[in-house]
């Protein structure tokens, strides 16, 4: 398998830890609302490898959620950050501290990032990480119909792919129907941000096995089309990486970032429970 990996431009991009926001309560599908802690800040309880569903929270981000306040910086740090990329603390108490990008999370702007238990202990909201950002226009080039994108080339290489004729064969813990992807659907890019799975029909994502669902598993999306857009096509399919918990709104769930999509029949997946991002980088 060969890559443009060579040609790449690695970049550096500055966010700061946020503080959570909140709203009012969030209302389930069943009309009920909910007084719940979701998104930004430091999330102690939870990180990547650990399961996302029936938590006590809403669109929870595991480990660091960093952003920045200015719109067109943020865009930048959205849309450039790659699963993989290093992070280091620049600022605080937890200066030198090294982490990795574990995805992006669309609508809130924000980029998560993993780090030790100890480090974030010493972190507080603030604090500036600085991301070395590559894998924006990554290519395999025997594939040139294939669409890769949000992930670092050396990720790539760890997650075991292999070529067998036309189809490319990507290790996922599950496949996911069309019909469960929701909130972000129609969304003009998937190079940056989510789209959710949707877990109101309790009894048909259990059918699936998505109780079982990981912060950082590697998932395939039968049918849906991600190459300039997120939409169903029939044929198409999607790998993605799961990066925010389950969601108590109607049309959401844990949210998955793409890292590769084809219009044609070129993915396949090959089922491994142990496919997820905290056993490749963690080693």
């Amino acid at each position: 398998m060969k890559t443009n990996e060579d040609k790449l431009v690695k970049v550096s991009l500055m966010g700061e830890i946020r503080h959570p926001v909140f709203g009012s309560y969030k209302i389930d599908h069943r009309g009920v609302p909910h007084i719940l802690p979701g998104t930004c800040g430091i999330t102690y309880s939870h990180k990547v490898g650990d399961c996302c569903m029936d938590l006590v929270g809403d669109h929870v981000e595991p480990g660091v959620s960093i952003h920045h306040s200015s719109k067109r910086e943020s865009d930048a740090l959205m849309y450039l950050s790659c699963i993989g990329n290093e992070a280091t603390v620049v600022s605080g108490d937890a200066k030198g501290a090294v982490g990795w990008v574990t995805g992006s999370h669309g609508g809130i702007e924000n980029v998560i990032v993993d780090f030790e238990r100890e480090d974030m202990e010493r972190m507080i909201i603030g604090d500036r990480i600085q991301i070395k950002a590559v894998g924006q226009g990554l290519k395999i080039e025997e594939y040139p119909d294939l669409h890769i994108m949000n992930i670092d080339p050396k990720l790539l290489k760890k997650m075991k792919v292999k070529m067998e004729g036309e189809k490319l064969r990507v290790p996922v813990v599950t496949s996911i129907p069309a019909y469960l992807m929701g909130s972000g659907i129609g969304w003009p890019s998937a190079a940056s941000g989510d789209y959710d799975i949707m877990t109101a029909d309790e009894g048909e994502y259990r059918r699936l096995g998505l109780e079982k669902l990981r912060f950082g598993d590697f998932v395939f999306l039968e049918n849906c089309d991600n190459t300039y857009g997120r939409g169903y096509l029939k044929g198409a399919a999607s790998i993605g990486v799961v990066v925010h918990s389950d969601c108590v709104k109607m049309g959401h769930g844990p949210g998955v970032v793409v890292v590769m999509t084809a219009k044609r029949d070129i993915l396949e997946a090959v089922i491994d429970p142990d496919a997820n991002i905290a056993n490749l980088m963690r080693v």
